[in-house]
């Protein structure tokens, strides 16, 4: 029962966390000749399971030297240092204590923020000097490229939810049951969604928008300042809903005017 339990749970948590990987794969692969988009998909998500795969394995060495810092405080806790980096009024002072809890985890979260910060802006500004033809054809070639970054990202979305992985079971039976499920999910769905963002461009921008704010979250996190993660939520929720209505109106402007010419046909 526990078994399943935690399975049932990372299950669910390994799918609502690989939408920001489906996201990705999709602005991603999109870029890749039309016929090579599901290949460059099912090569980049299998890969990125191997590697999820190996992590977890690895997990046990990697929390005992996530909790670490590099250069700890001396007679102090990391939770000392960050309640009384809390009550420090001074920023020097702040910066200070701040530098006594930087670890392996924290390491990796801010260069992963960093990573989908500065590809999710780059990509945005090719959108908007209108450089997305050029761009394709520049990186359309290159399918390596194109599976390395989906394995780099994988990795960066990974991490955190592996860290919560380990904080609901110890089975790592239960872990890679769940992870495995999750990608078949994705390598089942990501296609669909693919396609669905190549048809509407402002879903595309959208989604850069969310791997922004995602990436200042994972920086926020490296240097332990907590965002409720309900915030970022709710903005998402609200952003596609506000998108979705908008669809629909451009969807009702088009079909008016088809409308209206059967009409007149109709009446000749």
């Amino acid at each position: 029962m526990e078994f399943i339990i935690a399975f049932l749970t990372l299950t669910f948590l390994e799918i609502i966390l690989g939408v920001d990987n489906i996201i990705f794969v999709s602005i991603v692969t999109n870029k890749l000749p039309k016929e090579k988009q599901r290949k460059g998909r099912i090569i980049g998500l299998t890969l990125a399971l191997i590697f999820r795969l190996i992590l977890l394995v690895l997990i046990t060495w990697l929390i005992h030297h996530l909790t670490t810092p590099f250069f700890p405080l001396e007679n102090f806790t990391t939770e000392d240092v960050l309640d009384k980096m809390h009550h420090e009024e001074n920023i020097l002072e702040k910066a200070k204590l701040l530098f006594h809890t930087i670890g392996v985890r924290e390491l990796i979260l801010s260069l992963g923020g960093l990573f989908l910060l500065g590809k999710s802006v780059s990509e945005v500004h090719h959108k908007m000097e209108g450089a997305a033809k050029e761009h394709k054809e520049t990186v359309g070639a290159s399918m390596s490229k194109i599976i390395m970054q989906i394995i780099a990202l994988d990795l960066v979305f990974s991490f955190d939810s592996i860290l919560t992985a380990v904080g609901i079971t110890e089975n790592i039976y239960a872990m890679v049951a769940a992870v495995v499920i999750a990608m078949i999910i994705m390598l089942a769905f990501s296609g669909k969604i693919s396609s669905f963002i190549a048809k509407h461009p402002t879903l595309e921008m959208l989604a850069l928008s969310f791997l922004i704010l995602i990436g200042f979250m994972l920086i926020l996190e490296g240097v332990h300042i907590e965002v409720p993660k309900g915030y970022i939520y709710f903005a998402v929720f609200f952003s596609l809903v506000v998108e979705i209505l908008n669809l629909n109106i451009k969807r009702k402007k088009k079909t008016k005017p088809v409308e209206l010419i059967r009409k007149i046909k109709d009446e000749e």
